[in-house]
């Protein structure tokens, strides 16, 4: 029972390191200039969420083994995960112009795309500046195919925050539909507008509003 118990609770931490793992400064397990830092977080995420499933799955008799296994087949997948993606982030920032942002977390790419290049003011519709960046994109997720992309429409706090959720979710479909239009299967596409609730820098001053103007595309790997 006591064996047990600390088998769960070991699962139980596994679990917390991949929240530690996913930001910015819960590298822990990588050195300063790791080229392999993203798939050793991979790794442990996928190793901490098998085993707090395989303990969680079992009695408590068969809990430890049960962890371990899940620990060893989630830290494989989790690694695969990770290398896929660290080859992915490469050939983006390959593909991509300057003005686009890639963060690799470990389970996912997160590229993020500037209002002011991709629409004029109060527009929903993509100007040229980034469609080639989107046709790039459109081609790069085909290739990377076992994967969910999430499009997040973001706005700054200028004007009625009603307006801007409207606005948000235009701009995330309008994206959405570039894509399908380079062929990427619509049933692989979430759009969502998020308006002005989660800025990333303050609006109190042009720079952050600035930042705060952005779509959002998040690659998500599916789990099979």
């Amino acid at each position: 029972m006591i064996s047990s118990k600390l088998t769960l609770a070991a699962a139980v931490a596994g679990a917390m390191a991949l929240g530690a793992c996913t930001a910015p400064q819960g590298n822990i397990l990588a050195q300063p200039g790791d080229p392999n830092q993203k798939t050793k977080n991979a790794a442990l995420i996928g190793a901490g969420a098998g085993a707090l499933v395989g303990a969680l799955s079992k009695g408590d008799g068969n809990r430890a083994d049960a962890a371990l296994v899940g620990a060893v087949i989630g830290g494989a997948i989790g690694a695969g995960v990770g290398y896929s993606l660290d080859k992915q982030e490469a050939e983006l920032r390959q593909q991509l112009n300057s003005n686009v942002s890639i963060n690799n977390t470990g389970d996912r790419l997160i590229v993020t795309l500037p209002n002011n290049l991709l629409f004029a003011t109060d527009s929903t519709a993509v100007s040229a500046t980034l469609q080639g960046d989107l046709r790039a994109l459109a081609q790069n997720v085909q290739t990377y195919a076992n994967s969910t992309l999430q499009i997040i429409g973001h706005t700054d706090s200028d004007g009625d925050a009603a307006y801007n959720q409207q606005l948000s979710e235009g701009r995330a479909r309008a994206v959405g539909n570039i894509l399908v239009s380079e062929g990427v299967p619509r049933n692989r596409l979430q759009t969502f507008g998020r308006g002005e609730a989660q800025p990333v820098a303050s609006n109190l001053t042009p720079d952050g509003k600035a930042q705060n103007r952005r779509v959002e595309i998040v690659i998500l790997p599916n789990a099979n």
